[in-house]
């Protein structure tokens, strides 16, 4: 049994076909690049705000227009960065979310190279703390840095909500 292979004419061919899936896979506006910020398994999170499922490829706008399914529930969505004593984005550091109520963490996020996060959270009206496990997160000069107090983030229903973690040295 013999296999065929893809051969492009030219390179160029090659490079465009892959620059297109690239372009198909993290979208791109006709105003310009998008950047994905945050993705999860079926969801990509772009840095306007934008939010891209698996399968379809549509955005939460889209879904809401087609109508509802019976798998699909309404979210918001909590965003943020992190940010060091500098006022710089800080990458990896562990945000974990809980309800108000609760005394446990339900989501736990990592901020990415730019310091952003986001997690959906179900919609309607609910607190939310943010907090940062800083567990061997240290300056460039090895001191500990901490987070003073935690957050709290006031979602009213199907929004997204953006916050910051300031962190500090001792």
């Amino acid at each position: 049994m013999t296999t065929r292979s893809f051969r492009p004419r030219c390179i160029s061919a090659l490079l465009s076909h892959r620059f297109l899936v690239v372009l198909a896979i993290f979208g791109v506006s006709s105003l310009g690049f998008n950047a994905p910020v945050h993705a999860t398994a079926g969801t990509v999170v772009f840095r306007n705000g934008d939010y891209r499922t698996g399968a379809g490829g549509s955005s939460a706008g889209e879904s809401a227009a087609r109508g509802s399914d019976k798998n699909d529930k309404a979210y918001a969505v909590i965003f943020g960065t992190v940010w060091d004593p500098d006022n710089r984005p800080v990458y990896g550091v562990t945000v974990k979310i809980r309800r108000a109520k609760d005394k446990h963490a339900k989501w736990e996020v990592y901020s990415d190279h730019h310091g952003e996060f986001a997690q959906r959270v179900p919609a309607g009206e609910m607190d939310y703390i943010l907090t940062a496990d800083l567990k061997g997160v240290k300056t460039a000069d090895g001191q500990p840095l901490h987070l003073d107090k935690e957050v709290t983030v006031h979602v009213y229903d199907e929004e997204r909500e953006d916050t910051g973690l300031h962190l500090t040295l001792n």
